[in-house]
């Protein structure tokens, strides 16, 4: 199965994915990348830095992201190409984060979509924004 072809796909197209963070996701995120900092993983240290505990890594939190671009907008054998991105707030254990897409260029010629990219909490604060450049699927 593959996803939409650039010919398919209309300025404005949008898509979403939504998860909420748990402590797993943080520690087997650590174990993957090696990030050990105590703002992730250790609740005393974390506790007395500006955040007043725990944090999901921003990288973790931003995968969400990927997740939408591989699997809906474009979808399945989207090739992901660069990705801008601000981190804006932090990301609690606990929260669930949406992640959103919604396309504002397509570059026929180059096969290239740039999408704005956003992820959203519980509360509608966005606490990661960006704007993502992908090569969406060609169709045989």
């Amino acid at each position: 199965m593959l996803g939409k072809s650039i010919n398919e796909i209309n300025l404005g197209d949008r898509a979403s994915f939504e998860k909420t963070i748990s402590e797993t996701d943080i520690y087997l995120f650590a174990g993957i990348t090696g990030d050990l900092n105590p703002a992730h993983i250790d609740q005393v240290e974390a506790e007395k830095s500006m955040f007043k505990g725990r944090i999901a890594h921003g990288i973790l939190v931003s995968g969400l992201i990927s997740t939408v671009l591989g699997m809906y907008l474009p979808g399945p054998g989207t090739i992901y190409l660069g990705q801008e991105l601000k981190f804006l707030a932090p990301v609690r254990i606990g929260d669930t984060i949406r992640a959103e897409v919604e396309v504002i260029e397509k570059i026929e010629e180059k096969n290239r979509i740039k999408l704005k990219t956003q992820c959203i909490n519980q509360e509608g604060k966005v606490v990661i924004d960006g704007i993502a450049t992908v090569m969406p699927p060609k169709k045989a």
